[in-house]
């Protein structure tokens, strides 16, 4: 297992101490809404997570299915009967309507794999395609995300610190797993999740910017919403 999907899992088993589910389900409600007026059959879900958002595509009629890299995230929308596999857009074949990146899937990667990232985006999306993603703003990272914070449940405690420093958010996930014997066993893992101004956007070569909205999640002006067609 890879350093990368090891950090992912840990934050897959501690995702029901942060507190997203409103955030989560706010961007759900956003995205749909800008897929609402258009012709949409099919639709890729990247970084799909437990696949909330492709089981409002399925209940509005479209051909979905999602990746995600955290064997986590993966088998729970497996068991779920949805078309998941584990894995990167490069493990996806075929073209689709629509092509989603929902919940800072961008900031995850830095720019030379980002680059890499929206030219395979580009690879799978049909003639009209759509690719909405969002990002996170510099204020979005340096007043909403970097801080401390903790929370425990029957699970376990969790502790939180992220830093935001030269344009890198890191963030240290440190978990007391409770085990059935009373006692508890450590995790540690950190994330490192990147700013990316909106004219890194505009130059890209495969993709088109064509729209571009900045929105309140948890604070004013946290996140900007991009929609990208072919180019």
């Amino acid at each position: 297992m890879s350093s990368k999907t090891a950090n992912l899992d840990l934050y897959a088993k501690v995702e029901h101490l942060l507190g997203i589910e409103e955030a989560t389900d706010a961007l759900h409600s956003l995205y749909m809404s800008e897929l609402a007026d258009l012709e949409i059959e099919s639709l890729l879900d990247v970084g799909c997570g437990r696949g909330g958002f492709i089981k409002r595509a399925l209940a509005k009629g479209m051909e979905a299915k999602g990746c995600d890299p955290s064997e986590v995230m993966a088998k729970a929308c497996q068991n779920d009967g949805l078309d998941v596999v584990c894995g990167g857009i490069e493990t996806i074949e075929g073209k689709f309507d629509a092509i989603v990146a929902i919940f800072d899937v961008l900031n995850f990667m830095d720019k030379e794999k980002l680059n890499l990232f929206l030219d395979e985006v580009a690879k799978r999306l049909s003639d009209e395609g759509v690719f909405i993603a969002d990002v996170n703003t510099k204020f979005g990272f340096s007043e909403v995300a970097e801080g401390v914070m903790s929370a425990e449940d029957e699970s376990g405690f969790l502790n939180i610190d992220a830093t935001f420093v030269n344009d890198e958010l890191t963030t240290v996930f440190t978990f007391f797993e409770k085990e059935r014997n009373g006692k508890y066993e450590k995790h540690q893992e950190s994330i490192v999740q990147y700013f990316h101004p909106i004219r890194f956007f505009q130059n890209h070569k495969t993709l088109k910017l064509v729209d571009k909205q900045t929105f309140s999640l948890y604070e004013t002006n946290d996140k900007t919403l991009l929609i990208f067609k072919k180019r």
